[in-house]
């Protein structure tokens, strides 16, 4: 039976007196994931609609802009020795964390922000690298991206720069032009998305990261779902190996007032049609 606890929708990017790293209980994860927040200013090229970060706000400090790697090196440090040695689940909230999801899955690139636009990525990849090592943990490092910026050679140097242990989990939020640009509004052209997506597939196994809601009150149309679903195919059928694809809906606050969560039974309905095109696929429901 899966795990649920309330932790999942405590996913701030705040912790302690730390500028970069965060600990988290994740339930794409099943259990503890270190955030990496190379985006603390809080500049995205998405502007999705159901994103717990709100752009309309004025950006945090300018000082937070540039990235400290040696501070971060120094969080990192301080969090994986934590993690490693089980203190971090004696303090709260993680004191409350179920016995299932106390172990350490994944240093992840996830912040206020598309993680790849960061000039130093691939120092910060190496630096995650060298850390993990130090530490002895086998965990992965995940960088969850939008694949815009997939495309480019320094990304992808950094992101082989990490070996065994990397993992992307890009996401595809649509199956059309206009119901990407209504959920993820960015001037990216979704063509690009898709370009890279199988360009990344065909360098390594992906992780899909797919977010469905209800929009305006309304939940997908059947008609994007196909839609999505036929982009899959696309994918596979080019030679994009996709590892598993990961199916859920809002779980903390939106920036639009009028983003929903789906239910359990229409997240599962949609993680029934992808099984049936032969992907792994796993759902992930609001808490509660």
């Amino acid at each position: 039976m899966a795990v649920d606890t309330p932790l999942f929708a405590q996913h701030s990017r705040r912790w302690q007196d730390n500028r970069y790293v965060y600990p988290v209980i994740s339930r794409r994860s099943h259990g503890l994931s270190i955030g990496v927040n190379l985006n603390p200013d809080g500049a995205c090229n998405f502007d999705c609609a159901y994103c717990c970060v709100d752009r309309s706000a004025p950006l945090l400090q300018r000082a937070l802009k540039d990235v400290d790697l040696t501070v971060l090196r120094s969080e990192l440090d301080h969090a994986l020795t934590i993690a490693a040695d089980g203190s971090l689940f004696a303090q709260p909230p993680f004191d409350a964390t179920p016995d299932a999801l106390r172990r350490l899955n994944d240093v992840a690139f996830s912040g206020d922000g598309e993680p790849t636009s960061f000039p130093r990525f691939a120092e910060a990849c190496t630096l995650v690298v060298d850390l993990l090592e130090w530490h002895h943990l086998p965990a992965k490092v995940v960088t969850i991206t939008n694949a815009t910026l997939l495309h480019q050679e320094r990304v992808q140097a950094a992101l082989d720069g990490l070996g065994e242990r990397c993992e992307v989990w890009a996401k595809l939020d649509a199956g059309s032009e206009p119901y990407y640009q209504l959920i993820d509004r960015s001037d990216v052209p979704f063509s690009r998305i898709l370009a890279n997506l199988l360009a990344a597939g065909r360098r390594r196994p992906i992780v899909i990261q797919t977010l469905f809601a209800r929009v305006h009150g309304e939940a997908p149309p059947p008609a994007e779902i196909s839609a999505w679903l036929g982009r899959l195919l696309d994918l596979r059928t080019g030679g994009a190996v996709i590892e598993r694809i990961q199916v859920y809906t809002t779980a903390r606050s939106t920036t639009e007032s009028w983003v929903m969560p789906l239910t359990r039974p229409e997240v599962d309905a949609i993680v029934a049609q992808t099984a049936a095109m032969g992907f792994t696929a796993e759902a992930f429901y609001a808490p509660g």
